[in-house]
């Protein structure tokens, strides 16, 4: 199953509350199960993008979530700019941070353009899978 598609179904249990999902198409089926609830910090509200993309879609804007368990990095290395910062414009495919997850370095990537509004995570940060990372508009 491509990985936009599970990201879909993230993005559809957080914004739903859903505990649990299951889908299946053809030989193919996922099962996705909250453990954790995910709890968002209150954010004046603002329009949703109406560009459509595989990110959720709220009142508060575009939210990157993490795709796996692992240790937030917004910068390459220690001592380095970090990829990115509030106010800056992105395109997709751009590098927004990296998760470390089994000691391998895995990029999150933007799924779509738009202007990074607002951080979640901090830097180092341990994350969890649907979490939600980064909050922009398009």
């Amino acid at each position: 199953m491509d990985i936009r598609k599970i990201k879909k179904l993230i993005d559809l249990m957080i914004e739903s509350d859903l505990q649990a999902i299951e889908v299946k198409e053809g030989d193919q089926s996922i099962a996705l199960t909250r453990r954790n609830p995910v709890v968002a910090a209150a954010v004046p509200a603002m329009p949703a993008p109406a560009a459509e993309a595989p990110v959720a879609k709220s009142p508060r804007g575009a939210v990157e979530t993490s795709p796996m368990v692992g240790v937030f990095y917004a910068a390459p290395s220690p001592g380095e700019p970090t990829f990115v910062k509030v106010g800056q414009t992105v395109s997709a495919g751009d590098t927004l941070g990296i998760i470390e997850a089994m000691k391998i370095m895995n990029p999150i990537e933007a799924t779509q353009s738009g202007v990074i509004e607002e951080i979640l995570v901090k830097n180092g940060e341990v994350i969890q899978f649907g979490q939600p990372l980064f909050r922009y508009r398009a």
